[in-house]
């Protein structure tokens, strides 16, 4: 040990590379919020290259990182078991921020996982999960290696070289995905950097995907590094509280409001505000519509819950928009698929409340702002509105209870299966789970045709239970996601808890494009359910094809034709034999009774199982409820076929109802 730091002069030193005083440092990052307090980064994923493997690699060995778990116990190596840093090994660069992601979520961005990749393409298939992480303001640090920093080879392998400027590398790609990016050139950068990277992390308002480029040369660097970066570090996630000319001006708006709607969004969750939610609607009995991330904010059951909002909501919800003359946003970005891309909030006195904890967000929709943390926002309004009288009138209540029960009867008839031996359609899938499940178990989802009908249709009983995300729509999340779920999960569990039922729901064209992790799950042992929907091409897409002029082109998994086409006949690919094939038991079902049994033998599985099925194209009858709202993707303005016609002149319509809110 050095006598005394070249950085903080008189501070006793610990010698060690960059990557060995990166991990070690965090290993001793916590967040605290409520009293809980937790390892900021719980773990690290990676898959080593030439760019990282003598560095981090070699780092995370010293670190005792050779099992996996959530950061409480194991080997000594960089100080003592309470500060191993746990070792994940992926398969898929982008599947691991997918991971990470899912864990960030389920742990309530309270805890986040590390990712380091090598140089060149391990680095830039990190784009696509950080952009989803940041689009969706969850945690994950990314640490991809980088090229010298010394260029004592000039270019090494890998190397994006820029004629103008010698200073970027492919990592750079990162930056606009990115909340916070550094580029470790010197070891001694490393402190300011790391410290910036906490705080971005753990900030409520500004979290995301946090990239530290690291330089190989670099990271095998040694230094003599101050031992107080090593100490124990607290980052307190705050819970501010709303201003109160804000509060006072979102007080006259509620109880001006005769028709008032709120739109729930991820922001309640992240806040843990449900309860606060239900008490205010209880004081209020102001119906409750939700976003994709915010479904569950209130139970399905729930008297002021009327389901997804949108173009992918209910009925309910919808006309309720439609009519409402106060939006009351609540920890949502408002994207275009929550206000019908801008044709949704149609009453021409409609106003916005928004209630988020960044001012971004908040002023969406020329709203009245209340820029607050949403559990300390909706307990600050729900004490401002006692003792001043306000609740809805009684008929709107009758009305919106009467509503959201007629809708019910419209999920009672998708889910409905009159025929046991006949093959399952989509929906009924979705309503033998429902069947299935209680409160303990999370479903996930990202992209195709399964979150719309979950949106309008799934019965949510617990405030974790809906894992879609949307915000990045991305194919190829919810395997990985399901791992990092069971991963958080798993940190809470002990003899007494046993493991949530976790259930990856994915179509073929998802599964095709990211089914690596199958392997993660089968080498950790994590008890994954994993449901494939084969229904041989993009669902979604293909309907989205056919109703904008474009005919169903290249959206179906078949053969081609003699005309170039292709509408021959299904591809003959198998795969449950490919899920098989990486390790997971797979159970076949065929019929309504075959998949009713194989989700019930799946649910208590101990182990990685996969459910596959082939689903049937539903009928006007069985099939879920249309689109209750419109979603704007541009139609052809000119076109000879009359199916791109029609659709033109279907669009010209609907875009003629959009208004911008002033």
């Amino acid at each position: 040990m050095s006598p005394t730091s070249p950085a903080n002069p008189g501070c006793p030193t610990r010698r060690l590379t960059t990557a060995q005083a990166l991990v070690a440092f965090l290993a001793r990052q916590y967040t605290e919020r409520d009293g809980r307090r937790q390892r900021l980064i719980s773990a690290t994923w990676g898959i080593f290259g030439h760019g990282n493997v003598a560095g981090i690699g070699q780092a995370l060995v010293e670190a005792g990182g050779g099992r996996s778990g959530d950061g409480r116990n194991g080997g000594a190596g960089s100080g003592g078991a309470a500060h191993r840093m746990p070792y994940l090994q992926g398969r898929n660069e982008q599947a691991m921020v997918h991971a990470a992601v899912g864990y960030a979520r389920q742990s309530g961005r309270l805890s986040a996982h590390a990712v380091t990749t090598s140089i060149g393409p391990g680095a830039t298939n990190l784009v696509t999960g950080a952009a989803l992480a940041t689009i969706n303001r969850l945690p994950v640090l990314l640490l991809p290696g980088d090229t010298f920093a010394t260029r004592p080879a000039d270019p090494v392998l890998q190397q994006l070289e820029v004629e103008y400027a010698g200073d970027v590398s492919v990592n750079d790609c990162l930056r606009p995905v990115s909340r916070y990016f550094d580029r470790i050139t010197r070891p001694e950068a490393l402190i300011p950097a790391a410290l910036q990277a906490m705080r971005v992390l753990a900030d409520p308002a500004g979290t995301g995907a946090v990239t530290l480029a690291l330089p190989q040369d670099v990271q095998a660097e040694a230094y003599d590094w101050p031992e107080e970066f090593f100490a124990e570090r607290d980052w307190h996630v705050r819970r501010p509280a709303p201003d109160t000319h804000e509060l006072e001006a979102a007080v006259r708006a509620v109880r001006s409001a005769r028709r008032p709607l709120i739109v729930a969004g991820g922001g309640i969750r992240h806040s843990a505000a449900e309860e606060t939610l239900a008490a205010f609607t209880a004081a209020t009995r102001i119906p409750v519509a939700s976003t994709q991330a915010g479904k569950g904010a209130l139970r399905h059951d729930h008297p002021a819950d009327v389901g997804g909002i949108g173009h992918t909501g209910t009925a309910t919800a919808d006309e309720l928009a439609r009519t409402a003359d106060l939006v009351i946003g609540i920890g949502t970005r408002f994207s275009d698929f929550t206000t019908a891309s801008g044709t949704l909030f149609a009453n021409p006195a409609v106003r916005f409340l928004h209630l988020n904890i960044t001012g971004f967000d908040a002023h969406k929709l020329a709203a009245l702002p209340l820029v607050a943390d949403a559990r300390a926002g909706l307990e600050a309004l729900t004490a401002a509105l006692a003792g001043r009288g306000y609740r809805v009138d009684p008929a709107y209540e009758t009305a919106y209870t009467g509503a959201k029960e007629a809708w019910e009867e419209r999920v009672e008839a998708s889910f409905a299966t009159p025929d046991p031996t006949a093959r399952p359609t989509q929906t009924q899938v979705l309503g033998l789970l429902d069947a299935l499940a209680t409160e303990d178990d999370i479903l996930i989802n990202a992209a195709g045709s399964l979150p719309g009908d979950l949106h309008k249709l799934w019965r949510t009983r617990s405030r974790d239970q809906y894992h879609v995300e949307y915000g990045y729509s991305c194919m190829g999340y919810e395997i990985p996601a399901a791992i990092g779920v069971l991963l958080a999960d798993g940190a809470r569990t002990g003899p007494d808890r046993p493991r949530r039922p976790v259930w990856a729901l994915v179509g073929d064209g998802t599964y095709l494009m990211n089914p690596t992790e199958i392997v993660t799950a089968v080498q950790e042992n994590l008890p994954l359910k994993l449901l494939i929907l084969q229904n041989h091409g993009y669902a979604s897409i293909g309907g989205l094809s056919e109703s904008v002029g474009a005919e169903g082109f290249g959206t179906a998994y078949r053969h081609r034709d003699a005309d170039g086409g292709f509408t021959g006949p299904p591809l003959p690919v198998d795969l449950a034999a490919n899920a098989a094939s990486l390790g997971l038991r797979v159970l076949r079902a065929t019929t309504v009774d075959d998949l009713r049994t194989a989700l019930a033998e799946a649910r208590d599985a101990g182990g990685p199982t996969c459910v596959y099925v082939e689903t049937e194209t539903p009928d006007t009858v069985s099939g879920p409820p249309p689109a209750q709202a419109w979603w704007d993707v541009p139609v052809a303005e000119t076109a000879s076929r009359p199916a791109a016609v029609k659709a033109r002149e279907e669009y010209d319509r609907q875009v003629a109802a959009r208004r911008r809110h002033l």
